[in-house]
């Protein structure tokens, strides 16, 4: 296991069997999911949102819209998006991927839910993206991944 320091200071440990980072008590994965390579859990969950052939081994739960704005646009409303919505923590984002990777708290059990964006570029300004939303612990969240998922794409659609 070795030891990085993140531009903040913030000191957290690597494990080369795991790549899974964690800082004082908490663990996550740092690495963003791969979409194209995603395979679903059989539990009800999680809630995926793609375009059409976006994921080859996973079927998606509905398509997200198509976007007038560019994917530099569009990634910059969802970064704005997620650091202002308070139960949205642990943000991680790479704006040359056009990818960001965050932690949802929920209400009243304070559950940790894990929430992958991938925003996709398409022909003439246009953009669309990839959300995965999947809780970390239990078999069924009563739909809470599918409607926060649903607030994502109402929010950023707003005009």
């Amino acid at each position: 296991m070795s030891q990085k320091t993140r531009p903040s200071g913030l000191v957290f440990s690597v494990s080369p069997l795991t790549k899974a980072k964690s800082v004082g008590r908490l663990a996550y994965m740092s690495d963003f999911i791969n979409f194209k390579s995603l395979k679903r859990p059989p539990k009800p969950n999680t809630c995926l949102v793609a375009p059409e052939n976006h994921c080859l081994a996973a079927e998606p739960d509905f398509e997200p819209p198509e976007l007038a704005m560019t994917g530099r646009g569009l990634f910059s409303k969802l970064s704005e998006l997620v650091a202002g919505e308070r139960r949205f923590g642990n943000i991680e984002t790479d704006a040359e991927a056009l990818r960001l990777k965050l932690v949802a708290t929920t209400g009243l059990m304070r559950f940790k839910d894990d929430i992958d964006i991938e925003v996709i570029p398409l022909d003439e300004g246009r953009a669309t993206f990839a959300i995965y939303s999947r809780s970390r612990v239990g078999y069924s969240d009563l739909g809470a991944n599918r409607k926060r998922v649903a607030k994502i794409i109402e929010r950023v659609t707003a005009i």
